[in-house]
């Protein structure tokens, strides 16, 4: 990877966050975790010199790579040229974080995939979007700081359960696919990564106004109890709240680490029917 770079006259760009994958091995695993079966189209987000996109190519996939850094992307439609010309390969410069990735995964035949190799200081950014896509794919795939993967892992009642492992397992079955040191990078991060896999759920909890603000207060002070953190938050009396508890089996004098997503999803649908019966 640094002989390429060097080869065009590119230095990775920090203000970009640009660590490159350099293991083939570790590209190639990666690759069978976002394609198993082989055929299906790939959405890459941040496909630098194209470590993932070769290998996602070679399994039969259909790639719509898109890459911010117009350097970059000359290399790679030069790189590509023969799998651009066949119709494989689409390379899209631009700033995923303003592009529609719902259009674009839209555009695509099924099953379609989302992955990359997120840029750290991006990851919960791109966490949310996949979230809110995840009816639109068959999985996404993503190789993330390993502390991160590990929060979307987590159970309730660690430390490294939060309200990202709550929003995203409502709507994923999480697994870790594998480790990756920071050895396998140019340049050398300061931490380890990890490839997760972002299976959606059959059933997935529906995020509406109340999950979503129930999950955000119960970790925005995790030494707060339910009750105080809940307490005027949804324009709700002590005694509605309390009430909407007991049905929903919540302790409020319990922390936000210790309910499960779908505890989270019970105490919402209560809080929508005790303003129901208000109204």
């Amino acid at each position: 990877m640094r002989a390429e770079l060097r080869e065009r006259g590119l230095e990775p760009r920090r203000t970009l966050g640009q660590n490159f994958l350099a293991d083939a091995g570790l590209c190639e695993k990666t690759a069978a975790l976002a394609c198993p079966g082989g055929a299906g189209s790939v959405l890459e987000i941040g496909a630098g010199l194209g470590a993932l996109t070769a290998p996602l190519l070679a399994r039969g996939a259909r790639v719509v790579a898109v890459e911010t850094d117009s350097n970059l992307v000359t290399a790679l439609r030069v790189k590509f040229a023969a799998d651009l010309a066949a119709g494989k390969l689409e390379v899209i410069e631009a700033d995923a974080r303003n592009l529609d990735l719902g259009a674009a995964l839209a555009a695509l035949p099924a099953p379609r995939i989302l992955a990359g190799n997120l840029p750290y200081h991006l990851s919960g950014l791109f966490l949310r979007r996949a979230v809110e896509l995840s009816a639109a794919v068959e999985r996404s795939v993503f190789l993330l700081q390993l502390e991160v993967v590990e929060r979307l892992c987590a159970e309730p009642g660690t430390a490294a359960y939060g309200a990202l492992t709550v929003f995203a397992r409502a709507v994923y079955a999480p697994r870790r696919g594998f480790i990756v040191r920071r050895g396998a990078f140019y340049p050398q991060p300061s931490v380890d990564s990890a490839v997760v896999v972002l299976t959606p759920l059959q059933e997935p909890v529906v995020i509406g106004e109340e999950f979503s603000l129930l999950v955000r207060a119960a970790f925005e002070k995790r030494r707060k109890t339910l009750r105080n953190a809940w307490r005027d938050l949804l324009g709700l009396e002590l005694a509605e709240l309390e009430r909407a508890a007991a049905a929903a089996h919540i302790d409020l004098g319990a922390r936000g680490e210790t309910l499960a997503v779908s505890d989270f999803d019970g105490m919402a649908r209560e809080i929508a029917r005790v303003r129901e019966s208000g109204s």
